[in-house]
């Protein structure tokens, strides 16, 4: 891996493109901007790879639009964008492309389009709906309230049907529970294809398809990367250039798209579809299965699976065999002649459940067959999961080891990629990343010089099995925030390190004088659900401060009324981490209660650490810090959205001071200016609030 000493240089071309989109949108030309614009466009002239961290407030979406619009105008060829989360993708449909279109018309000699992707069970199934099809209820999470509200919203399901233009999920509001529109939608498996449907012509899905299919710029999220990545089918259409933003984000989708289940209810699920399709001797047997694999799961403890228990392999084969019986009993989904659509419909979710089930049996049968453990493709593990009922129920999950060589095949190979994010340089470099992407990296990882600084590139080169060399570079822009002077990191070293019991009264003192100073305006990170609870009721019994906690209300009103009242804090855990925009007065204070680290019995994270220890490398390093890295950085991220924001990042986890692994997360976190001092950082708040 080579080092480079500044981003690209930036055409005149495309500098006059991004005034024009800048100018359209109201802002300013910031100098991260015009740099990423330019190694943007750079990648996509040369075919090179480009990871590109972008601090908050550089503007990264023009930096990628305008040099991705240009080359989809040019060429003729779609660009897709993808995104982690709703609001993105809400941002570039509604707000950034609307506008940016127009401006770009004259320019560019045409007014680019653009269209919005998701996958099939976001849209109402008009089959499903005309109908009358609905899914048998979960008998696991049956609740006779949840069924009358389940009728009525299916029935505003239903109303919304004839109104909707678009039959969006998203477009709908208010929105409804995922059981009720379960009940108006299928899955890509589920549906009857456009040439089975009597009602392809009008079909949501199809037209969102056709539209995308002859658009300049194609907006989808990670989970449709991963399915289009996975099928033999092609789903998103023809491009050659993917822009991935929250690409921090796309390994944990890409592996929750492949990771396949079984249960006892999922399979008496699949029977009771396949009941009226097949003879009640093959409803039976599967029904047989599901009691045979209940049996199997609530013998066992919870815990990852390094090789199939004594008689899981047998009972697994029985089940294996049972499902694709009935499956065969079925038949194709519409038979030579036959015109009744809600019986290929039924047909349809009937194979699509058991040939799921049977695939999952499969993979877990074989995930053992490599004897090393760290070169198996798959992880295994038994879950244990709550119910609303106050039971738990057992699941049997399976997920990959590794995404990397997957997107290495799939999205690497057949386009250039940029990957984008506020957060992407771990440790002082893009390595930690690019390794779980399946990019590939030179050695050690590489501490690029100047990484805060906006000058960092790092290029990789490899030769993969195609014999064709696969480049990569990546840049940090920075940002337009100047930390040193607008923020504070308080690392509270003389605290106790957290442990398992609980919040200690240490740390619940420390933050309730945190509070005091800061006069509320306070956002509450904590590692788990319960440590956030009990952290609210303990504070409210000391302190008069208005305290939400999520789980209270939605999270969109608790942060709405949070931004609303200066006074008030706002206690949660995982999506506010990274789904919190509260910029101004109304949040000064960011605490963070422990170094984010997965669970220690974290199955998956588990076994990726000892395949990086069987690899020679670091498994606590490689897995648990580069995680507990990105989410500091996301976390400590909240604090500054606007250049004028000032504030103080308290993470009440002595460890960052005093353990061996403490500077590498440091290194991962904006370049605050840092004090261990109590005193300083209280006195700091209040001149702050006064």
């Amino acid at each position: 891996m080579t080092a480079e000493t500044s981003p690209a240089p930036i055409s005149a071309a495309t500098t006059d493109l991004l005034a024009a989109a800048v100018q359209a949108l109201g802002g300013q030309t910031r100098d991260g901007q015009v740099r990423m614009c330019g190694a943007v466009a750079h990648a996509i002239d040369t075919g090179e790879h480009l990871a590109v961290q972008a601090g908050t407030g550089t503007g990264k979406s023009l930096a990628y639009l305008v040099p991705a619009i240009a080359h989809a105008c040019e060429s003729g060829k779609t660009v897709v964008v993808s995104t982690a989360t709703i609001a993105l993708q809400r941002q570039l449909i509604e707000r950034d492309l609307p506008r940016l279109a127009p401006a770009l018309a004259d320019p560019l000699g045409s007014e680019p389009s653009f269209a919005i992707l998701k996958g099939r069970s976001n849209y109402l199934c008009l089959n499903k709906i005309h109908g009358g099809l609905a899914d048998e209820p979960d008998t696991e999470l049956f609740d006779a309230f949840e069924m009358s509200r389940t009728g009525r919203e299916v029935t505003r399901l239903r109303e919304w049907c004839s109104d909707t233009e678009t039959g969006d999920r998203d477009d709908l509001s208010p929105g409804v529970s995922d059981r009720s529109w379960r009940q108006v939608s299928v899955s890509a498996r589920e549906c009857l294809g456009a040439a089975n449907c009597s009602f392809s012509d009008d079909c949501f899905a199809e037209r969102a398809r056709d539209l995308a299919a002859h658009s300049d710029v194609v907006v989808t999220n990670h989970a449709m990367l991963a399915i289009d990545a996975l099928s033999p089918a092609q789903i998103l259409p023809e491009h050659d250039v993917v822009i991935i933003d929250e690409a921090h984000e796309l390994t944990d989708r890409i592996t929750s798209v492949a990771t396949d289940e079984l249960s006892a209810a999922s399979v008496t699920l699949a029977a009771r579809r396949a009941a009226k399709l097949v003879d009640e001797e093959l409803v039976d047997d599967v029904l047989g299965g599901a009691e045979l694999l209940e049996r199997l799961l609530e013998d066992s403890t919870p815990r990852l699976l390094t090789s199939l228990p004594n008689g899981w392999d047998s009972a697994l084969a029985s089940l294996r065999d049972r499902l694709w019986r009935a499956r065969s009993g079925i038949g194709p989904v519409r038979a030579s002649g036959d015109t009744d659509g809600d019986a290929a419909a039924a047909r349809s979710a009937a194979i699509t459940s058991l040939e799921e089930l049977h695939d999952a049996a499969v993979r877990v049968l074989t995930a053992f067959d490599e004897p090393d453990a760290a070169k198996r493709r798959d992880v295994v593990w038994l879950a244990e999961e709550p119910l609303k009922s106050g039971s738990v129920r057992r699941v049997l999950r399976i997920a990959p080891l590794s995404v990397g060589g997957l997107l290495r095949a799939s999205l690497f190979a057949d386009a250039t990629v940029v990957l984008t994010s506020a957060t992407l340089v771990v440790g002082g470099s893009f390595d930690a990343l690019a390794t779980t992407w399946g990019l590939p990296v030179a050695g050690n990882q590489a501490r690029d010089e100047a990484a805060t600084t906006g000058d960092v590139t790092a290029t990789g080169k490899a030769v993969p099995a195609d014999d064709e060399v696969l480049r990569w570079r990546g840049v940090d822009v920075g940002s337009p925030f100047d930390y040193p002077r607008s923020a504070i990191l308080y690392v509270a070293k003389h605290l106790p390190p957290p442990g398992r019991g609980g919040l200690s009264d240490e740390m619940l003192a420390e933050l309730e004088k945190l509070m005091a100073a800061a006069r509320g305006r306070t956002l509450g990170l904590f590692s788990s659900m319960r440590a956030a609870r009990e952290a609210a009721e303990a504070l409210r019994e000391r302190t008069d401060t208005p305290i939400l906690c999520q789980g209270e209300d939605s999270t969109s009103t608790l942060v709405r009324r949070f931004s609303e009242d200066p006074a008030t804090c706002l206690f949660g855990t995982l999506s506010l981490w990274q789904g919190v925009d509260v910029p101004g007065d109304s949040l000064s204070l960011v605490v963070i209660d422990r170094i984010p680290f997965p669970r220690p019995d974290d199955p998956l994270a588990s076994a990726r650490a000892r395949a990086a220890e069987a690899a020679g490398g670091n498994g606590f390093m490689a897995v648990s810090a580069n995680h507990a890295a990105l989410l500091l950085a996301q976390g400590a991220g909240r604090l500054l959205r606007s250049t004028t924001d000032r504030g103080v990042v308290a993470v009440l986890d002595s460890r960052l001071a005093t353990a061996r692994y403490g500077n590498y997360l440091l290194t991962s976190l904006p370049p605050f200016w840092k004090t261990t001092d109590t005193a300083t950082v209280l006195a700091a708040l209040d001149r702050l609030t006064a």
